[in-house]
Parts: structure tokens; sequence; C-alpha cells
């Protein structure tokens, strides 16, 4: 009796590891993505470039923290209204709604892991950007402002959202 106890236990710690481990590859399969340096306001960031619906569902979740010069790039293939969430983001955000020119259309806080409502941009949008909170502001960005897109995040392939 005793035996199958500790097998039991045993079986039951690895399929919790297996779960974790599982947790911890999610966290970081965003690591993979292209990386490109941006100028945002007085500010360059290395941007994670996210193009492909994947990517772009997964965004930052599961991340505990982010370098301060660091941030993510959505791609999408058409400009259009665009709205984020913050599900399993566990850092609070700014978020850049970009035009297909490079005109910042609005600007945002995000909190974590506040799903409804949703942040929503004030025009359409081919591009969001994601910093730490508080980075568009020390970048001294605002709204109307036209950005220098990289060259990777022009010629980036989006694939169509369903």
């Amino acid at each position: 009796m005793r035996n199958a106890l500790r097998i039991s236990t045993v079986l039951s710690s690895l399929a919790l590891l297996a779960v974790v481990a599982g947790c911890d590859r999610a966290a970081t399969t965003q690591s993979s993505l292209p990386t490109t340096r941006m100028a945002v306001g007085s500010k360059t960031y290395t941007l994670e470039v996210a193009a492909q619906m994947h990517d772009r569902n997964t965004g930052l979740m599961y991340r505990d923290s982010m370098p301060e010069d660091h941030g993510m790039i959505f791609v999408f293939a058409g400009e259009e209204k665009r709205d984020f969430w913050m599900k399993n983001t566990r850092i609070p955000l700014d978020i850049l709604f970009v035009d297909a020119g490079g005109r910042i259309v609005s600007i945002h806080r995000m909190e974590p892991y506040v799903e409804r409502p949703a942040t929503e941009s004030k025009g359409p949008a081919k591009y969001a950007i994601e910093l730490n909170a508080g980075q568009a502001a020390a970048a001294g960005v605002k709204e109307g402002e036209v950005l220098k897109l990289p060259d990777e995040v022009k010629n980036a392939k989006a694939d169509p959202a369903p």
C-alpha cells in the first residue's frame, strides 16, 4: 500500500511538473521572434516583431518583467480599428496604435489581467506598439506624431486575421 501511495505521489508530481514546464514554454515562445530597433519619441527601443496570428495573440503574456528599453510591435495585414486586452499579461503596459503611415492614432495605458473592456484604438491602425507602462510619456510621444517605421516592420508579412 505504501509503495502504491509513493508511486501515486511521484506520478502526481511529474504531472504537475509537466504542466509547469508547459507554462514556462508558453512564457518563453516570444523570445524567438525577430527584433528591430525603433525610435519612439526621444528613445530607441528593441521591439519584438509579432506578425503572425499566434504571436500577436500571445503578445507579452506570462512575462514577469521586460527591460525598460524593450517592447513589442504587432504587425497586421490591414488597417482597421483595433482592440487589445491584457489576458494573462502580468506587467502594466503602454500601447500605441499606429496607422500604415506611422502616425500615432492613440496612446493608452493597460493594466495587468484586465480583459474587458478592451483597449480600443481611436481610428484605423496597422500596428500596435507595447512598451512598459510610463515609457510613452518618458519618450515624450504624443498622439498625431509620426514614427519612422523600420524596413523590417514595413516589410513584415503579416498573416490575415480570420
